[in-house]
């Protein structure tokens, strides 16, 4: 039997459960980034959910309309808000999350 694909909600549990090392890991698998990049783009989301509270997770929660606009630009600019990710990763992420 496989296991089940990861999910956004994995990498919020994980994030809210304070493992961030399984939040990287999840978010490295639903993005296909490379270890550092998902590394630094879990840091850069539990920093700005802790700055930001409310507001902050009403954007990631938006991450699924977003995706399914299907307006690339959009998808793209929300990644970079909460991941903090730079072109490249962005352009992969985006990729990623079109093939799903």
């Amino acid at each position: 039997m496989s296991t089940p694909a990861k999910t956004f909600r994995d990498f919020a549990a994980a994030i809210m459960s304070g493992n961030q090392e399984n939040a990287a890991t999840v978010l490295r698998e639903l993005l296909t980034l490379d270890g550092a990049t998902a590394t630094a783009a879990t840091v850069h989301f539990h920093a700005a959910m802790t700055a930001q509270g409310p507001a902050f997770m009403g954007k990631a929660m938006s991450l699924r309309t977003v995706k399914e606009s299907g307006d690339d630009a959009a998808i793209g600019a929300l990644l970079v808000d909460l991941f903090g990710l730079d072109a490249s990763a962005t352009t992969t992420a985006v990729a990623a999350l079109r093939a799903t």
